[in-house]
Order: structure tokens, then C-alpha cells, then sequence
């Protein structure tokens, strides 16, 4: 007999996501309209929520606006910064120019949007969540499926507490809590260690294109009063990865609150480069001319690193099973040339606990909750992901200049209503290294500490914790392939990709190379899940409230 105790719920979404968050509230406010009650939790394996929560971020308001739409006035922190200038640079080594606005379609100017922290709005939801009776439980990782025995999903447990590195227990040591549901919400964010295993289990990724992904490297900045425009984004393509063939990606930068500037760059991880390093080239893009000016005198106070999912509306998998439902980016609804996917994750939440409910309602319980799927597919979210479904393949094939340009035409052409009779498709990034001989390693310039800084040092303004005394949670199908296939082959690459020390090779010179996990480092942003070469290495939750702790991100 299991000693995990159990606690029955109507509705349990595992992560305090803007998806998550937003399906908790919606479900409530059903609820509240039906004069009923429904019971709802949500579990978040950061310390808080928020801790866990990156994103640039400019953000559409058009799910906000459906939800809640007195946010404005209501305390909501996002409120503070609208955007008021954008600007889209191509940049060469020592120069850019600025494309003009007339250049790109109406929805890639960032009229009615606005700058600022995702984690702090994240706080903001889950304080209107709670007002309205969700129960939510941060510092604990929903670590396992639970099954009935007719294959549907029953809910999830949490992790055990107080586990050694040798599995033993230790004197804190606490069994984890089954908590059961008629349906389920997987809201984990980017390549979920749950929604993998679900995406397996019920074939969920069967007849659509594989997901891709990005690895977004971000910074936050106080930075001279007189340099700052609250309000101002600004965007880059170009330089530096236009010096690496078969690499893409970009730069952002956005004025901010309280003087401060959100910047980061973002490289897609089908780089073919094995010596390419995404943190490495997301410091020397900080020395432009143009970038550098706005950041001189100033000072870097946060770190931190996420993946995020360009495979757009062709690669988001079946959203349904019996029992539950993908919400936000588990499924992947980034809409890819605007950056931004916080609406569109905040609507399939909508969407999903819409559905739920209904079922509920209904004395449903462990279907399938096909309403959702069939309502997305109905949605203006659906609309938004088809315009811009061919954008990441065209400059894929094509390259920055000449993809991002064949990229603009389809976008004006399917936004006036003329569908393109195609939709590319995309291959695994894992997939996409060359052997080390075939390319050039890349000679990166030593930080300043200035301007450019070290992994180990950035690390450390991300705040990551992590128990010592627990199981890795970085773990190795095979433990040798680091070492007797990657090493030779490929340099090691996750010495590179990843971008927080957490991977190095030692006592190579002595002619006994080892391969070793830092995982004390982990600030959980999955990259090397996603780009290891033989898929080796697989992520899985650590003791709940490990990670980063990130305060303004």
C-alpha cells in the first residue's frame, strides 16, 4: 500500500505559468457565473511563483484583456510600461540599419503592447487566482504520472523530499503527495519532463512536424537615467551569428521600469556548429557599438537562460488525452517573428479550462476533453500561428536575408488573406551538428566583467539553488557517450550549449577525460535535452524549490 497521502481535486494544473494561472482563474470565474463551486490547484516546482519565470518580455494584452479586463486599474505590475517605440535593427559587425516600419506587417509593430517582468505578472495572476479560492502549492515538482487502470490519466505525485544522492533517506525525508483529478493540466513550459513522457504514452506528436527550439540568454540592467526611454523596443538580427553559417537567432533589448533595461539574445538550437556557444554569442553581441552605447555606465543585476519553442502551429502535438490536456508552451504556441507567446499560452489556458469545465458540469470525468482542441482551432490564437507558421523554415532554408525577406512576404500575403498552399516542415535540432572537423572553432574574445562576463559568475546572479545531497537530475541513458562518441566527434558540445557551466570535460590532458555534471548550476532551461546529439541526456525534476530564483525576469 502506497505511504503517499492523497488529496482529490476537480482540476490540478502542474506549473504557475501564464497558462497555468489563467486556466486556474478561468475555471473559477465559470464557477462563479454557473453559481457553483469547483475545486482547483496548481502545483509550481519553483520556490515561489514567479522564480522560475523568464521571458524578454513584450507582451499582448489580448488574453489579459479577456480575462481580466479591469487589469489596468487593478494593481497589475505590467500596466506600468506600454510600448510606445519600436525598432527592428539588421546589424553588421560595427553598424545597423533601422528597417522601416512600413516594411513589415501592422501586427509586428507592437502597437498596444507592453514591457515588462513575466515572473511579476505571473505573481500578480496568481494573487487574483487565489482571491478566488485556487489552491496553490510552489516548492513542490510534480514528479509522476498517475494512471487509472483503464490507461487515463488520474493526476500527478509530487517528488519525494529529503532524497540522498544515493537514494537513501535522509532524517528530513518526506513521501511525496498523490493529488488526483477528474482532468489534469500540463502547463510545465518548454520540453516538460511530464508532457514528454504523456507526448509518448498517447502518441500525442504523431502526424505533426518535431519541435524546434531556441535558447534564449537574458540579462537585466540598471542603466544611466539619461539613456533610458521607458517603453522603447528594439530588435536585432545580423551580427554575430551571421558570422557562423547555419546559425540564426537575434537580439533584444526593452526599456523597461524603475531604469532598467530587459536585453538578451535568443539562438535557435539547429546550429550546425558544434563549437558554437549561445551564451558566448549573446556577450559578444553586447559589445555593438549600438548595444554597448546604451549599456555604458551602466550595471548587469540579474541572469538567466531559457528555452523557448519555434516549431509554431505545425509542430504543436494532439492537445488532448483521456484525462488531461498540453496548455501554453508544453504544447508550443510561440508565435515566432513577434516573440512573443504569453497570449497565446493564456488563451489555450482559457480555452482548456472552458472545456473542463463543461465536462465537469457534466459529471464528466478522465475523457478526453475534445471541445478545447476544437475550440482552438476556432480561435483567433489558431488565426495568429497560421500566418507566421512558414516564418522559421523560410529563414531556416534561406538565411537571414533572403528567408527573413520571402518570410515578410507571406506574412503580408496571409494576413490580407491569401493562404499560402504550404507549410514547410522542420528537422530535430539534436540533429543538425556537424562533425567537429568540419567546421571552425570559434574564437571568443575574454570577458571584461564589464560588459561580458563569465557562465559561473552570471550563474550566480540567477540565484540558483539546488540541494546538494539529492539524485542528479541531469541524468545519462548511457553514461559513455559523452566521453567515447561526443568527445571525438563533436568536441563534447554541452561544454558550449550550455549556459551554465554545468557540463565540462576534465583530465583530457592527462589522457583520461571525464565527463562531469555540475548540476548545482541548473537553472532549468532544458537545452541539453534538446540539443544533445545522441539524446543522452534527459532532464528531470529536481527536489521541488531547486532552480533558479529569479526576482524581476
Amino acid at each position: 500500500m502506497s505511504e503517499r497521502e492523497s488529496m482529490p481535486y476537480d482540476v490540478v494544473i502542474v506549473g504557475a505559468g501564464p497558462a497555468g494561472l489563467t486556466a486556474a482563474i478561468r475555471l473559477k470565474q465559470l464557477a462563479a457565473e454557473a453559481g457553483g463551486e469547483i475545486s482547483v490547484c496548481i502545483l509550481e516546482k519553483g520556490s515561489e511563483v514567479g522564480a522560475h519565470i523568464l521571458s524578454g518580455a513584450v507582451i499582448d494584452p489580448r488574453s489579459l484583456d479577456e480575462l481580466l479586463p479591469e487589469w489596468r486599474t487593478a494593481g497589475c505590475p505590467l500596466a506600468e510600461v506600454p510600448v510606445h517605440d519600436n525598432q527592428h535593427w539588421l546589424l553588421s559587425k560595427k553598424g545597423k540599419w533601422n528597417v522601416p516600419h512600413r516594411l513589415m506587417p501592422r501586427f509586428m509593430h507592437n502597437e498596444g503592447t507592453y514591457t515588462g517582468s513575466l515572473g511579476n505578472l505571473c505573481r500578480w495572476l496568481a494573487e487574483q487566482a487565489e482571491g478566488l479560492g485556487v489552491e496553490i502549492f510552489p516548492g513542490f515538482a510534480a514528479a509522476e504520472i498517475l494512471y487509472h487502470e483503464d490507461g487515463s490519466v488520474k493526476g500527478v505525485a509530487t517528488g519525494d523530499m529529503g532524497v540522498a544522492c544515493d537514494g537513501t533517506h535522509k532524517p528530513d525525508y518526506q513521501p511525496g503527495l498523490e493529488l488526483h483529478a477528474r482532468y489534469t493540466f500540463f502547463g510545465e513550459g518548454v520540453r516538460g519532463h511530464l508532457s514528454k513522457q504523456l507526448q509518448r504514452q498517447f502518441g500525442l506528436c504523431e502526424g505533426v512536424e518535431p519541435q524546434i527550439y531556441g535558447l534564449g540568454v537574458k540579462e537585466l540592467w540598471d542603466i544611466d537615467p539619461e539613456l533610458h526611454v521607458p517603453g522603447r523596443v528594439i530588435h536585432t538580427q545580423g551580427w554575430p551569428l551571421n558570422e557562423t553559417r547555419g546559425s540564426n537567432g537575434g537580439g533584444f533589448l526593452y526599456h523597461q521600469a524603475n531604469g532598467q533595461v530587459a536585453l538578451g539574445f535568443v539562438t535557435w538550437l539547429n546550429y550546425t556548429n558544434p563549437y558554437l556557444s549561445p551564451f558566448q554569442e549573446m556577450q559578444r553581441w553586447k559589445t555593438h557599438p549600438a548595444i554597448a552605447e546604451i549599456l555604458k555606465g551602466g550595471k548587469r543585476v540579474s541572469y538567466g537562460a531559457r528555452a523557448i519553442s519555434d516549431g509554431g502551429l505545425q509542430a504543436i502535438p494532439k492537445l488532448t488525452f483521456p484525462g488531461g490536456v498540453l496548455i501554453g508552451d508544453s504544447a508550443g504556441f510561440l508565435n515566432v517573428p513577434r516573440i512573443k507567446g504569453t497570449h497565446t499560452a493564456m488563451k489555450s489556458g482559457m480555452l482548456a479550462a472552458e472545456a473542463a469545465f463543461a465536462a465537469v458540469q457534466a459529471d464528466r470525468s478522465s475523457d478526453e476533453l475534445i471541445a478545447y482542441p476544437e475550440a482552438f482551432r476556432a480561435s483567433w490564437a489558431y488565426k495568429e500561428l497560421s500566418i507566421v507558421r512558414n516564418v522559421a523554415p523560410l529563414v531556416k532554408k534561406f538565411g537571414d536575408l533572403i528567408g527573413s525577406g520571402l518570410a515578410n512576404v507571406t506574412m503580408f500575403l496571409e494576413s490580407w488573406g491569401v493562404k499560402m498552399p504550404f507549410t514547410m516542415g522542420h528537422k530535430p535540432d539534436h540533429e543538425s551538428l556537424w562533425r567537429k572537423d568540419l567546421v571552425q572553432p570559434i574564437d571568443y574574445p575574454k570577458p571584461d566583467g564589464v560588459l561580458t562576463f563569465d557562465r559561473l559568475s552570471s550563474v550566480f546572479l540567477s540565484n540558483t539553488n539546488h540541494e546538494e545531497d539529492q539524485p542528479v537530475h541531469l541524468t545519462l541513458k548511457d553514461p559513455d557517450i559523452p566521453v567515447e562518441y561526443d568527445l571525438p566527434l563533436y568536441d563534447e558540445p554541452a561544454q558550449r550549449y550550455c549556459p551554465a557551466g554545468v557540463y565540462e570535460i576534465v583530465g583530457e590532458a592527462e589522457g583520461t577525460p571525464k565527463f562531469v555534471i555540475n548540476a548545482q548550476n541548473c537553472v532549468h532551461c532544458k537545452t541539453c535535452d534538446i540539443k544533445d546529439p545522441t539524446q543522452n541526456i534527459n532532464w528531470v525534476v529536481p527536489e521541488g524549490g531547486g532552480g533558479p530564483n529569479y526576482p524581476n525576469m
